[in-house]
């Protein structure tokens, strides 16, 4: 049996929302307020349609510096045969702007104009001559704003369910507006609960975490056109959190309930709902974001709604706020509130839902997704050659930095158990078409030069979006046309050299440029102080002076895990026999993290990971990094600032930094087809 209420598809979470919505009135714009037109409009919904009360310009307006002028009295004039008209009398003075005398149709520019003295020399007086000598015809209104050319009077200027852009307020003030009618912004109550949560900049303890959630909440609240009102954090006390939902359901118009959506021994969420008001959902179809509760808070009672439908007729929407229950993970709570609380708030403010633009693309790698789920999956997205590709991120729950580096999110629906690589897939970008075409995207080994490589491309226009597959991987992915670069570090145990009989195996006829970054210090990364006593891969097998060691590897096709099984073939040392040899991680950092917090006591990696968490590190092998890129990108333009950057000196530095890095060989071509 579930352990959620019900585990429902999206379509009918949303659906049972709405029409509790619609049961109690709030199914609609909650309000009008009138505001002065000034730079805070910005961003605000028209209530109302906005109808012009004057033209502009509200008169024939002189659109050049000049000389306004009938334009009959130019008739004939030619270079050969110049027409001379007489100030006040034929011709006047205007500057851009000005009004037009009665008796004018259009104007003369004053660099096409001659001043003449009333001897009819050429004046130096070139705004109040005596006459004007020209020498072309003008037609009439030439150079002449008419009245409402713009704007005119009664004119719809923006309808209803508007959202404010910087020129709308220029039209509207233009159009005789000083104050508007604009929806007023839903109030959202953004209450974040758990013993656990600590505020940011809390010093930290082992159980501690940091609480931001509400922090990216209140700002997709307010990207939306909401008014977030962040709570303090409520410990787990069922009572405090019902005190705390009842008080904000009191002033605000949506409550979001953070955590405790689960099925956990301490997770109230759903039943401080049945006992405030009415539970309309608990588990949604949805990944993430599974535990999603929606319900409806009775602000006048703190006893339940009696019926799910039943007896709506006795309900007032001045009595209901509505509750959703977002889940603690921080991805599933910031796509919770993409997926319910967006069209939400646009009911209530009169305008369109907000949507991402959508396009095609090629997934690289086989996703697996349950069947029953609407799976939103996060992809880095890049454009090699004539295909647009999605390369999957992280697909953890609590990865919040899979959504930073996310260029969109492909959303496998219900029904489908995955896709395979190459497939087409929809993808909302998170981008515009145009950023992702400044994408330089790299497929293959992990090294923390990527990261320092990202930062100075940015400078040169350039993105560098990355995805974590092991030195094998970017080859494949490379021979597939996925990818402009791979970064790899496979080292051939029969002469020891690195890449390049790699790239004949798996990159068959593909001319290729191959350019070194930096030789790099393998090693075992240990805890602090050493604590196992460990001193070479030997003791790895078995036990060591402190008892047996937990190891965490790299995965399968990667770099340094070929070169520890080719070192352990060299040492007769069995796979079999190192405890943890399965157990897997996609980055040098997440082999340190993994140290650090006790799920292994060593893995192989290199030193500049052991030193960012400040974990031991013991030096055992040297070896060199490369990028491989395919020559059709190598020779064009996207990649030309890269080979910039092998040489400037600020980013050698900058990597050279990092502990275990040697620059001299950054920016070698080791293979040039």
């Amino acid at each position: 049996m579930s352990v959620y209420l019900h585990d429902i598809p999206l379509s009918q979470a949303q659906a049972r929302l709405r029409e509790a919505l619609q049961d109690a009135g709030l199914w609609r714009v909650l309000g009008v307020e009138s505001i002065l037109i000034d730079e805070n409009s910005l961003g605000r919904v028209t209530a109302e349609p906005i109808w012009a009360e004057i033209s502009s310009p509200h008169y024939h307006a002189s659109a050049m510096d000049g000389f306004a002028v009938r334009a009959v009295s130019t008739n004939g004039a030619m270079p050969s045969t110049p027409v001379t008209l007489f100030v006040s009398s034929q011709a006047q003075y205007v500057d851009t702007g000005d009004p037009l005398p009665e008796w004018a149709n259009a104007v003369i520019p004053i660099e096409n104009t001659e001043p003449l003295d009333e001897n009819g020399q050429i004046s130096s007086a070139v705004r109040s001559p005596s006459s004007i000598r020209i020498r072309a015809a003008v037609t009439p209104w030439s150079h002449v704003r008419p009245l409402g050319e713009d704007i005119v009077a009664t004119q719809l200027v923006l309808p209803a369910g508007h959202t404010l852009r910087p020129a709308d307020l220029g039209a509207i003030a233009a159009s005789g507006h000083q104050t508007i009618r604009v929806s007023r912004k839903p109030k959202v109550a953004i209450l974040p609960t758990g013993t656990e949560l600590v505020p940011i900049g809390s010093k930290l303890k082992a159980g501690d975490i940091l609480e931001y959630n509400s922090l990216v909440i209140a700002a997709q609240i307010k990207q939306m056109g909401g008014e977030p009102t962040r709570y303090p954090i409520t410990k787990d006390d069922f009572a405090s959190i019902c005190a705390t939902v009842l008080e904000a359901a009191q002033t605000h118009d949506l409550v979001l309930l953070n955590a405790g959506s689960s099925a956990g021994a301490e997770d109230f969420s759903s039943k401080v709902v049945e006992k405030l008001g009415m539970l309309l959902v608990h588990g949604v179809a949805v990944r993430p974001g599974h535990p999603v509760i929606l319900g409806m808070i009775n602000r006048q009672s703190s006893t339940p709604i009696p019926g799910a439908s039943a007896g709506v007729e006795n309900r007032k929407s001045e009595n209901l706020t509505p509750i959703i229950g977002v889940p603690g993970y921080p991805v599933s709570a910031a796509l919770t509130v993409d997926i319910f609380v967006e069209s939400l708030l646009a009911k209530w403010l009169g305008r369109r839902p907000n949507e991402l633009p959508t396009e095609m693309a090629t997934l690289t790698r086989k996703l697996v997704s349950p069947a029953g789920d609407d799976d939103y999956v996060r992809v880095a997205v890049g454009k090699v050659g004539d295909k647009l590709l999605a390369a999957p991120l992280s697909r953890g729950a609590g990865v919040i930095t899979s959504l930073v580096q996310a260029d969109g999110l492909a959303l496998i629906p219900s029904g489908v158990q995955g896709m395979e690589a190459g497939e087409q897939v929809k993808v909302h970008l998170y981008r515009s078409r145009a950023e992702i075409e400044r994408t330089i995207f790299c497929i293959g080994s992990h090294d923390l030069t990527l990261d320092l490589m990202a930062q100075f491309l940015a400078e040169h226009d350039r993105r560098l979006a990355s995805a974590n597959v092991g030195s094998q991987g970017g080859l494949v992915a490379l021979r597939r046309g996925e990818a402009h670069m791979a970064g790899s570090h496979l080292l051939d145990p029969k002469d020891g050299s690195y890449n390049i009989s790699y790239i004949r195996q798996y990159m068959p006829n593909i001319p290729v440029k191959v350019v070194a970054v930096v030789g790099r210090d393998q090693g075992l990364i240990i805890k602090k102080g050493n604590p196992k006593g460990i001193k070479n891969l030997g003791d790895l097998a078995g036990k060591s002076q402190e008892g047996s060691v937990q190891f965490v590897n790299r995965q399968r096709g990667a770099g340094t895990r070929v070169l520890l099984d080719y070192h352990l073939n060299l040492m007769a040392i069995p796979q079999e026999s190192i405890a943890g040899y399965s157990q897997e991680e996609y980055t040098h950092l997440g082999v340190a993290t993994a140290i650090a917090s006790g799920r292994a006591d060593c893995g192989l990696g290199i030193a500049a990971a052991a030193q960012a968490l400040d974990l031991d590190f013991i030096p055992l092998f040297q070896e060199r990094y490369d990028l491989v890129i395919p020559k059709q990108f190598a020779d064009g333009d996207l990649l030309a600032p890269l080979f910039d950057l092998l040489a400037d000196a600020r980013f050698r530095e900058a990597v050279s930094k990092l502990k275990g890095y040697d620059v001299s060989v950054m920016g070698t071509i080791i293979l040039e087809d």
